[in-house]
């Protein structure tokens, strides 16, 4: 299980991190206590709005030591249990999060088996599935069964975009827990008082992000992530010919591939080094039988991961060019409030400029149906960017007209 914090965040309640969400921390402290407890959850809402963190503090919240002491309530964040759930290493609380396409029905038998076993605590087992959305078919019915069928120390906890991702079967024995995303005050606030940012980098990160909470800490603690994205929104002010699309959509392939490079590569490696010790590789000089098999079979995993990875990270970039588009429309109706990407108010009124409101919401269409593309259908990444960079390129007739 991936901890839910920092290292360096190891006091406060557990619910600290959850950003604009007070509605939900109501209700999961009233469950934690006995008052509307289910043994199946669903947490649902927008990328970056924090449905696997909450999942996470609700563990930590069932687990509490010190959850029925006077003035303590669920989830104190400083006894032993919660320190332990939000590291990653309690006995009775699972995760599972994919880094391939897809959660297979292996994975969700092993978690089956393991959801039939006792806690080894005197409390729950708890059973957390990120990507419930990612679920194969099998997978889904494997799960069914288990949620059907439940065992008394037993809670599953899924999280999904929106309950249209999760089958109606499973859904509809799941309590559902909504999220929404945080204003941008309460990500800036978070950022400052969580991470020490400075305000005006807070608000910047803040309004860049849409209220995704990792992509703002990103963006607050890391250049180099605050200069790939201000390329990204650099490019709907440039395509004015075919030869910048097909530039612009060159140069988002590679950028993004390289960022999922980053992270794979290393993950890779290390994955490598361990089979090969599993294996004696190294202390014996030679490959056993079984290795051939065994490392075929992580390559396939590492591509997959791969794939999606960058297709993660494109799917990002295509948010940040979609913000442009919506500030320009912004800007042409009058809409009260600052953009988005106020840094770049130049190029935002330029886009507004040679364009129409009806122009720029067609191309958040193409956008939208790239990414559609490259998550539903599989078309490689550079033929489904070239195809959404001409279809956002400036007319030539309102280009010749700007001039």
């Amino acid at each position: 299980m991936t901890a839910l914090r920092d290292a360096s965040s190891s006091s406060g309640q557990v619910w600290d991190d959850l950003v604009g969400q007070h509605r939900v921390v109501e209700a999961l402290r009233a469950a934690a206590t006995g008052h509307g407890m289910n043994h199946a959850w669903l947490f649902t809402g927008p990328p970056g709005s924090g449905r696997s963190n909450a999942a996470v503090a609700f563990a930590a919240a069932l687990q509490c030591e010190r959850g029925s002491e006077p003035g303590a309530g669920p989830g104190c964040g400083e006894c032993h249990e919660c320190h332990t759930v939000l590291a990653g290493s309690h006995a009775d609380v699972t995760m599972v999060r994919t880094e391939k396409l897809s959660i297979g029905v292996d994975e969700v038998r092993e978690l089956v088996r393991r959801a039939a076993l006792a806690p080894v605590g005197r409390r729950w087992q708890v059973l957390i599935v990120e990507d419930a959305d990612r679920l194969t078919d099998q997978a889904c019915n494997a799960l069914l069964k288990a949620i059907e069928e439940p065992t008394a120390r037993t809670v599953w906890m899924l999280c999904a975009p929106t309950v249209e991702d999760v089958l109606p079967t499973i859904r509809s024995r799941c309590r559902l827990v909504t999220l929404t995303t945080p204003t941008t005050e309460d990500v800036a606030a978070f950022l400052v008082r969580r991470d020490g940012v400075a305000e005006s980098l807070a608000s910047y990160a803040a309004r860049a992000s849409q209220g995704h909470i990792g992509r703002a800490r990103a963006l607050a603690r890391d250049e180099s992530t605050r200069n790939r994205r201000r390329e990204v929104v650099s490019y709907p002010a440039k395509l004015t010919t075919l030869g910048a699309c097909m530039t612009a959509a060159a140069n988002l392939a590679e950028v993004t591939k390289e960022e999922a490079d980053l992270v794979t590569g290393e993950l890779d490696a290390r994955e490598r080094a361990d089979l090969d010790t599993s294996y004696g590789v190294e202390a014996r000089g030679r490959r056993p039988r079984e290795y051939g098999p065994a490392l075929a079979a992580l390559e396939r995993d590492q591509k997959r991961r791969a794939t999606r990875r960058h297709r993660d990270v494109v799917d990002r970039g295509l948010m940040d060019l979609v913000s442009v588009y919506r500030d320009a429309i912004a800007l042409a109706t009058g809409a009260p409030g600052p953009l988005v990407n106020e840094e770049i108010r130049q190029d935002v009124e330029q886009v507004a400029r040679t364009s129409t409101p009806e122009l720029n919401l067609q191309r958040i269409a193409a956008i939208f149906a790239a990414r559609e593309q490259m998550l539903e259908f599989n078309v490689p990444v550079a033929l489904a960017l070239e195809s959404m960079m001409v279809a956002l390129k400036v007319p030539d007739r309102v280009r010749g007209g700007a001039h």
